[in-house]
């Protein structure tokens, strides 16, 4: 099964997921990996607080885990 990222999870939990997933993040100019914040604060209250669009984001951070074609 293909790991799926939801608004739900913390950015300590994504982060762990796949190295892949900082960089996403970066380029959305979010530092999660530095933050103290990231062990509690989940994804969309970042996302929010960041002024992004939460599918948008959940669309790049899940395209992480596609098959490659």
């Amino acid at each position: 099964m293909t790991p799926r990222i939801n608004e739900e999870m913390t950015f300590q939990e994504i982060l762990k997921m796949d190295p892949a997933v900082a960089e996403v993040l970066a380029g959305y100019n979010m530092g999660c990996a530095g933050c103290g914040g990231a062990r509690h604060e989940r994804l969309r209250q970042g996302a929010l607080a960041h002024g992004l669009d939460i599918k948008e984001l959940l669309r790049d951070l899940n395209a992480i885990f596609e098959p490659r074609k």
